[in-house]
C-alpha cells in the first residue's frame, strides 16, 4: 500500500484501536523540513501538524483510540526532541505516545507498523534516507498474534514523555 488515500483511510475506518511501533531514529518527511529547522532555531510551530491533530481529536470524542511506542536511542537525534516536543500536543489530542530505550527493545521488531483494532498490521517501509514509501498490510492470523505480543510488551515497559525526559534527560549529548 502506497503513501496516499487508502493508506490515509485506515485512520479514519478503524473502530476501535490504532497502535504504532516506532524504530527509527528519524524520519525524513517533506512537511517536516521548515517545522523541524523552526525548532531547532528556537521558534517552534506545531501549524504543521494540525489536519492529524484535529483527526486524532475527533476520533478520540467518538471513542476510538491512538497509541504509540518510540523506541529511541542515545544520543537523541534532534528528530527524536522534535518528536518529544510534538508529543506534547499529540497528547493533548488523544494520541498516548510513550517511549522505550533501544536497550529495552531488543525484543521488539526492528520496522515500524500500524495494528488497528488488533486484528490489521500495516508493516511499514522506509528508504535508507528515511522518507516513508508504503506498507504491506498483513491479515495473517498468527503474524497478527505476534505483533499484538509486541504492541503488548513495548506498552508494558514504555513510559510517557515527561517520565522519560526526566529519567534520560541527562543521556542527551547537549547537556
Amino acid at each position: 500500500m502506497e503513501p496516499g488515500p487508502e493508506f490515509a483511510k485506515l485512520f479514519e475506518t478503524f473502530e476501535h484501536t490504532a497502535y504504532r511501533l516506532e524504530t527509527r531514529d528519524r524520519y525524513s518527511s517533506p512537511r517536516e523540513v521548515e517545522p523541524l529547522r523552526k525548532f531547532l532555531a528556537g521558534e517552534p510551530d506545531v501549524s504543521y501538524h494540525e489536519n492529524w491533530l484535529s483527526m486524532v481529536r475527533q476520533a478520540t470524542a467518538e471513542g476510538r483510540r491512538f497509541s504509540r511506542v518510540r523506541v529511541v536511542s542515545f544520543p537523541l537525534t534532534d528528530y527524536i526532541r522534535f518528536g518529544m516536543w510534538v508529543a506534547g500536543y499529540t497528547r493533548e489530542a488523544g494520541d498516548d505516545i510513550r517511549y522505550i530505550t533501544r536497550d529495552q527493545a531488543v525484543e521488539l521488531p526492528k520496522y515500524d507498523y500500524w495494528l488497528f483494532d488488533s486484528r490489521k498490521v500495516l508493516k511499514m517501509r522506509f528508504t535508507d534516507d528515511d522518507q516513508f514509501i508504503g506498507g504491506e498490510v498483513i491479515e495473517d492470523p498468527a503474524e497478527i498474534v505476534e505483533h499484538n505480543y509486541w504492541r503488548d510488551a513495548a506498552q508494558h515497559h514504555a513510559i510517557d514523555r515527561d517520565e522519560f525526559v526526566a529519567k534520560y534527560e541527562q543521556r542527551d549529548d547537549r547537556h
